[in-house]
């Protein structure tokens, strides 16, 4: 770890407490030249940090940049020796996945960014990334054994999502088959699940599961073709909880559900969450659009829908993409 590194991490241990530059240079083990190096060059990245004469440095308890040093301390114990890298900016965290795994094969971690310039979602549809206003990160993960269904991860990442959102905010999200959240009717966070084969054994090596949540407002509002859907957690002002918080908790839910997949425990809360069931939907099938009902949420995480002859289908995760038709009145 470096001295800078050292720093941010001691002083997002203690944000809003002041110590000297001597102070911070014995407990690190360092000379006051780099501390003074590592504070000037934490500046420049943006971190809001307070010099006052006699008192020594301060984090801003307003200060929210991404960084390993924020989010390890508030990981539970099993995950305190997970790599988290954080960029500033970078074309998309997925991308990023996928170009560690190649140099690395054995890697696992979370790669996460204050901005993406190429965001994706599913279905190559572009996912808007602004800088300081979102927690876009991505998990990089090992499938556990017998799971090949890219569904029951999707499924049991947007549960941890909307857990760890009610659990820090008292906010009630909901789930949009199959993997957006929304929050009073607009869509905060997507999850996009993606696959890397392993060319010896022709099987699924590496799973990049992709979160990207519209934390806070952005200084610019949303582009015109999403402002009707694209909601955000906070408004510009009233954030309770930090990025890192959020980042720390989604975390800590999801590699509780992950070990476990197989049991399909948290399939349940999924379809509680579920605002799809019981609505009519309509889906692509070939060149036709096709009409149905949403009636239920099977255990590999496919969408059952009643056909207007009385069958019933079961959409999965793969190319799908379904709309709710609005009813009436509504």
């Amino acid at each position: 770890m470096s001295t800078k590194e050292k720093v941010l991490q001691f002083l997002e241990q203690h944000k809003g407490e002041s110590i000297s530059g001597q102070d911070l240079a014995d407990k690190l083990e360092v000379s006051r030249t780099s501390v003074w190096k590592a504070i000037n060059g934490l500046k420049k990245e943006g971190y809001q940090i307070e010099a006052t004469t006699n008192k020594g440095y301060q984090l801003s308890v307003e200060n929210d940049l991404l960084s390993e040093a924020a989010i390890v301390p508030l990981l539970s114990e099993a995950l305190k020796d997970h790599r988290i890298i954080a960029h500033k900016t970078i074309d998309s965290t997925n991308l990023e996945a996928k170009r560690i795994v190649n140099e690395e094969a054995t890697f696992e971690g979370v790669i996460l960014s204050e901005e993406q310039t190429k965001g994706r979602g599913r279905l190559g549809r572009v996912f808007y990334s602004p800088s300081e206003s979102g927690l876009y990160m991505s998990l990089v993960l090992k499938p556990v054994a017998d799971l090949d269904n890219a569904t029951l991860i999707t499924t049991a990442a947007a549960v941890a999502v909307c857990q760890a959102i009610e659990t820090l905010t008292g906010k009630e999200p909901q789930i949009k088959w199959v993997n957006d959240i929304f929050l009073d009717g607009r869509k905060v966070c997507g999850i996009l699940t993606e696959g890397i084969m392993d060319m010896e054994s022709r099987t699924i090596g590496t799973i990049i599961l992709g979160i990207g949540l519209n934390f806070r407002a952005p200084e610019t509002d949303f582009p015109d073709v999403i402002q009707s859907i694209a909601g955000t957690l906070f408004d510009s002002k009233n954030a309770v909880v930090t990025r890192n918080q959020m980042a720390a908790e989604i975390l800590n839910r999801f590699y509780v559900l992950y070990p476990d997949l197989a049991s399909r425990s948290y399939l349940d809360e999924y379809r509680k969450r579920c605002f799809v069931l019981g609505e009519q939907v309509t889906f692509p099938q070939g060149s036709e659009t096709i009409e149905a009902k949403a009636i239920a949420i099977d255990d590999d995480g496919g969408l059952v829908v009643a056909l207007p002859n009385g069958e019933t289908k079961t959409l999965t995760y793969g190319e799908i993409s379904i709309k709710i038709k609005k009813r009436e009145g509504k």
